[in-house]
């Protein structure tokens, strides 16, 4: 469902500091003969566009290459269904239909894979470096701070469907962070924050890093996967604690990511602790 932004001065459509995106621009560039993208729509608002997508998917009116963008999320969310919440117009909300010939087991690696395409675009099309906290988050230096820029979502949506969401800020200014520990591109000093740009440089590095992995049925060390986010996840070689459902913990030493997404901790007793993504409620620093 989508609605049509009110006319007048002061609404909060009227910031011209944040154009709305070309979806015209934006089809012509992604949609088009031997592209992995079938579709793409732009919302101007939506409650998630995970859950949008989804639910599209299970009802037979989108399929594998569909991208759906949305200006504003009223009710986005993150894993566990943390909330996500920015101004509209402010960041990249999209999420993408995936039908993979990677075994099942392997899927875990595709929100991995989506932060590297991720991290990887930003560099190229916005001069930024990030890099990657293991899940699902990607982080930047906002004043000497290390603050979370961005987050993935990745959901079943059939017996051989998963969509993908991104939820990325980039104009958000310093007194609209959703929280002391979040930044934007623009805070980290991002050299462009052109919304379309990003979101094409973005969806074609996707492209490609899902390209090499489906076409490795799903490999992450023959698909280079594996490698790319061991080299760009700043987790490694942390002390961290995972605080697991039930108030449990385990604390160790970031050691690996390994063959199949989780996360190897070296623990005080000398054991190799691996975890997965579905296994942990926060993941923090070993001090925090």
């Amino acid at each position: 469902m989508t609605r049509k932004p009110p006319d007048g001065q002061g609404n909060r459509w009227s910031d011209l500091d944040r154009p709305p995106l070309n979806a015209d621009s934006l089809r012509r560039a992604l949609v088009r003969p031997g592209s992995m993208f079938t579709s793409l729509d732009v919302l101007d608002e939506v409650g998630s566009t995970n859950t949008e997508l989804v639910e599209r998917v299970r009802a037979g009116d989108a399929g594998a290459g569909a991208v759906l963008v949305a200006e504003e999320q009223t009710a986005g969310r993150g894993r566990l269904e943390r909330s996500w919440t920015a101004p509209p117009r402010s960041g990249l909300f999209f999420s993408m239909a995936l039908e993979p010939v990677a075994p099942v087991e392997r899927w875990g690696w595709l929100p991995l894979l989506t932060g590297v395409a991720t991290a990887t675009a930003l560099a190229r099309a916005a001069g930024l470096d990030t890099s990657l906290k293991w899940p699902n988050d990607l982080l930047a230096d906002v004043d000497g701070s290390e603050r979370k820029i961005g987050g993935i979502l990745a959901e079943r949506a059939g017996e051989r469907a998963v969509v993908v969401g991104i939820g990325l800020n980039v104009s958000l200014r310093a007194d609209e962070l959703p929280a002391p520990g979040a930044g934007s591109l623009a805070l980290a000093g991002a050299q462009g924050t052109d919304r379309d740009p990003l979101l094409r440089a973005v969806l074609r590095s996707l492209e490609e890093w899902y390209g090499r992995w489906n076409g490795a049925d799903g490999d992450p060390g023959a698909s280079g996967v594996q490698e790319a986010y061991a080299a760009g996840c700043a987790t490694l070689g942390r002390s961290v604690r995972a605080e697991l459902p039930g108030g449990g913990d385990v604390t160790g030493e970031a050691v690996a990511v390994d063959g199949d997404g989780r996360l190897v901790l070296a623990t005080s007793a000398g054991m190799q602790r691996p975890i997965g993504a579905g296994d942990i409620v926060h993941l923090r620093g070993a001090d925090d």
